[in-house]
């Protein structure tokens, strides 16, 4: 349901368009739902890769694990390279070798089945993932108010994890794929590492050094003795709201000696890193499945529906969903998802259909409920008679299945700022245990410091959204945070509603 340029899918479609012989599987772990056209044991492999990075993250991070339900798994979908995978980000070739994107409605990741380098520099499919799922883990914390070389710098560090025969995983190992950036081409000025971040239009050769900068600035202050206990009072004066730059000259002391230092730990070439033995992964294990034809002849409709369609590609998807769903009209799965097609072309009593034949088939498809309600809010724009209370039933049905899903919560809410009237505190609360659960999710995030300063909570409200000033992948929504953040800093919650409803934080 997000705006795309247009010539995305020309060629998806097509694709998608011809009968599908693709044999698509999915894997389930705790944490991950992988979809992917692929051999059971190499995805049942890769499943397990991932759920022992994720373990091997926490371990060293010491974050909690608590239990999460379908909704709180990161769904990923597997594409054949990294030429498909820009494609599907950004409707052509491009240097963008996997993304992420953070929702409540459920977050997702596509990463490429291969790369296209071969050399020991080469950015892997393994490093695009593990940066992607680092963003993930540190944006569980919902005070995870970092600056930008940090976000990356962490990112980075886990992304070289390594899998050794023994079973152990291995964390903060060099990453060879930023060695080309930071030996062959110009470092940046310490102060715009260490500053506010770079623009949205930074050169592809600036970015490149910024990312790896940030890496090995995170390595060193991990592992250097002369340093030590420096990052942790860094992060701590900057979530308390000083300036970065002035955190970082507060901390580091002199940033050229800081740079100078760098370098050196660059050239020494002895990077420590850690590991996590084989025996926190006992109990580690992945189920897979084939998925049903029905499924697999959806699955690029599907792929194409999560990274969000526009006013153009929305008929063809439809068009093409209706096409499959013909062929296959007993799958509920297919049937959510001409639901959710049909929806994002804004027919929304067709939408509300698809979602009913998909109930009649699995009454417990808390998806089919979801949109159900979501197409009934629509219909019930501009209708005095409209049945608030039966809408509203779908998002408590679905949170009945999943208490643990933040989607219904949000929506729960949402009905009645779409009706008009002042949100009950059931659905307050409701709305901020969705932003714990779900803390990546930016929409969210606005909504719940929208309520936190209408209850003068301003603490929480600047808690709340110190992470979106952060964002090193949204130069306007951090604009627009950091205006909300600096008017919540001298505690003028008036001004802090108005910045906040002036934009709406750079969400596409």
């Amino acid at each position: 349901m997000r705006k795309i340029i247009h010539r995305v899918i020309a060629a998806a479609l097509a694709a998608a368009a011809t009968p599908a012989s693709a044999a698509w599987f999915e894997a389930k772990t705790t944490h991950f739902l992988i979809l992917a056209d692929e051999s059971p044991r190499d995805l049942q492999e890769f499943a397990i890769k991932l759920e022992k990075f994720d373990k091997a993250v926490r371990t060293v991070r010491q974050m909690d694990d608590p239990p999460i339900g379908n909704a709180g798994r990161l769904t990923i979908f597997v594409l054949k390279d990294t030429d498909a995978v820009s494609k599907t980000a950004v409707g052509k070739s491009s240097a963008i070798a996997g993304f992420y994107i953070p929702r409540a409605s459920g977050s997702i990741a596509f990463v490429p089945r291969r790369t296209d380098g071969s050399a020991a520099w080469d950015m892997s499919a393994d490093n695009v993932f593990f940066h992607e799922y680092a963003h993930h883990l540190m944006l569980q914390n919902t005070d995870a108010s970092l600056p930008p070389w940090l976000v990356e710098g962490f990112a980075e560090f886990f992304s070289s994890a390594e899998f050794p025969r023994n079973g152990s995983v291995q964390l903060g190992m060099p990453a060879n794929h930023r060695m080309p950036g930071l030996y062959l081409l110009n470092r940046l000025k310490i102060e715009d590492l260490v500053g506010e971040g770079l623009p949205d239009n930074a050169r592809d050769e600036v970015t490149e050094v910024f990312y790896g900068r940030a890496w090995l600035l995170t390595h060193y202050l991990t592992f250097s003795d002369k340093r030590r206990g420096q990052l942790a009072s860094y992060v701590t004066q900057v979530r308390s709201g000083t300036p970065v730059l002035t955190a970082a000259r507060n901390v580091f002391g002199d940033l050229n000696k800081l740079d100078r230092d760098m370098d050196a730990y660059l050239d020494g070439n002895r990077f420590t890193y850690l590991t996590v033995n084989a025996s926190q992964f006992a109990s580690i294990g992945a189920s897979v499945r084939a998925l049903r034809p029905g499924e697999a002849a959806i699955m690029p409709i599907v792929v194409q529906s999560r990274r969000g369609v526009d006013s153009k590609t929305a008929p063809q998807v439809a068009a093409l969903a209706r096409s499959v769903a013909a062929q296959y009209p007993d799958d509920p799965a297919v049937q959510r998802a001409l639901a959710e097609a049909e929806y994002d072309e804004h027919n929304y009593a067709a939408a509300e259909q698809a979602a009913d034949r998909a109930l009649v088939r699995d009454p417990a498809l808390a998806k089919g409920m979801i949109y159900k309600g979501l197409a009934e809010m629509q219909l019930a724009r501009g209708n005095p008679k409209a049945d608030w209370d039966a809408i509203r039933a779908n998002f408590i049905r679905a949170n009945k299945l999943d208490t643990e899903d933040p989607e219904p919560l949000m929506l729960y809410y949402e009905s009645f700022r779409r009706q008009g009237k002042q949100p009950p505190q059931a659905a307050v609360d409701g709305l901020l245990y969705a932003l714990v659960l779900a803390p990546q999710d930016q929409s969210l995030r606005s909504m719940a410091v929208a309520e936190l300063i209408s209850a003068d909570r301003v603490a929480e409200a600047r808690e709340a959204i110190a992470p979106l000033a952060f964002n090193p992948h949204s130069g306007k929504g951090r604009e627009w945070a950091r205006k909300v953040l600096a008017a919540l800093n001298t505690n003028n919650s008036k001004a802090a509603l108005a910045a906040l409803s002036a934009d709406d934080g750079g969400a596409d």
